[in-house]
């Protein structure tokens, strides 16, 4: 196998771990972030209406689109996160910088292979959010929507592609941004264990890996949360006016948000993610070093 189809398989499991680890956290988080004020007192009475009025499985209503398509966004994201410092290594090489190998990157160049990660990821992972969230939030009772494929067809049906692709210019914003940082922080506690140590990737301890990862969800929500409820905001809202559209861009939402809703608004639904990120942060990197380690041994 190649370095790149290793690197998109290993992506691959790790996002696959990070969906069934993370899914129910998600769903309360984004009930949180579309409701108006007031519809629930908190995380709990949120969870506890959702396990009330719609039972168990709910938790994991809307995972097909993730399981199938996080797997491929995260597959991408450290295909091109792994492709990126392989270029960034190899041009340090010629530098003369960056160690024998040129595989010490700077913060610089971690930080952009992150950014161009999180820029390949948003391709996929625009549309597969946007239908996730419409599974999630959709009315148990009355659903518009079958299921992830009766969705694709509905709305490509009434709106193109472009109706699939809604709330795309912040997803761009959200995962360049986010990604960045989120990679930047992982490696650069990856980098910093090897030198002390003085060890090879492949022998940091998996148990380290997970708490790296959950490290670098933390620094990724710290930075991306407000973009993420903008997100879902647009991602949920009508297409049309007809159809009860309340936003005409991503800065309109913002503006009708703050001013309807006030700041705290933008961190709604916090709560559930920052207790989600570590399990599903650290399941991510878990899923994706053992995969590496496994393939790497063939």
């Amino acid at each position: 196998m190649s370095k790149t189809v290793k690197d998109l398989t290993a992506g691959t499991a790790g996002g696959i771990a990070q969906v069934l680890v993370g899914q129910p956290f998600d769903i309360v988080k984004v009930r949180m972030q579309t409701s108006a004020a007031g519809t629930y007192k908190g995380m709990l009475d949120c969870a506890g209406r959702i396990l009330r009025n719609e039972g168990p499985l709910a938790f994991y209503k809307g995972t097909v689109p993730p399981l199938v398509g996080i797997g491929a966004c995260v597959s991408i994201q450290f295909g091109v996160l792994e492709y990126t410092k392989r270029v960034f290594a190899s041009q340090n090489v010629d530098n003369g910088v960056g160690g024998p190998d040129g595989k010490l990157l700077s913060n610089g160049q971690l930080y952009l292979a992150g950014v161009f990660a999180g820029v390949g990821n948003s391709v996929v992972s625009g549309p597969v959010e946007h239908l996730r969230i419409r599974l999630q939030t959709q009315d148990a009772k009355n659903p518009v929507f079958s299921g992830p494929f009766d969705a694709v067809k509905k709305i490509a049906k009434s709106h193109g592609i472009a109706g699939i692709y809604k709330g795309q210019v912040v997803t761009l914003w959200r995962e360049s941004v986010g990604y960045g940082i989120y990679f930047l922080a992982y490696e650069k506690l990856v980098q910093r264990e090897m030198a002390k140590k003085g060890i090879r990737r492949d022998e940091i301890s998996l148990g380290n890996a997970i708490l790296y990862g959950a490290a670098a969800g933390y620094a990724l929500w710290a930075v991306i949360y407000p973009i993420d409820m903008i997100k879902s905001r647009m991602q949920t809202d009508g297409f049309t006016p007809a159809t009860g559209q309340k936003y005409t861009s991503t800065l309109d939402c913002v503006r009708k948000v703050w001013k309807t809703e006030g700041p705290r608004a933008f961190s709604r639904g916090l709560v559930p993610t920052l207790i989600r990120s570590p399990f599903a942060n650290g399941a991510t990197f878990l899923g994706f070093e053992l995969a590496n380690r496994v393939l790497n041994s063939w």
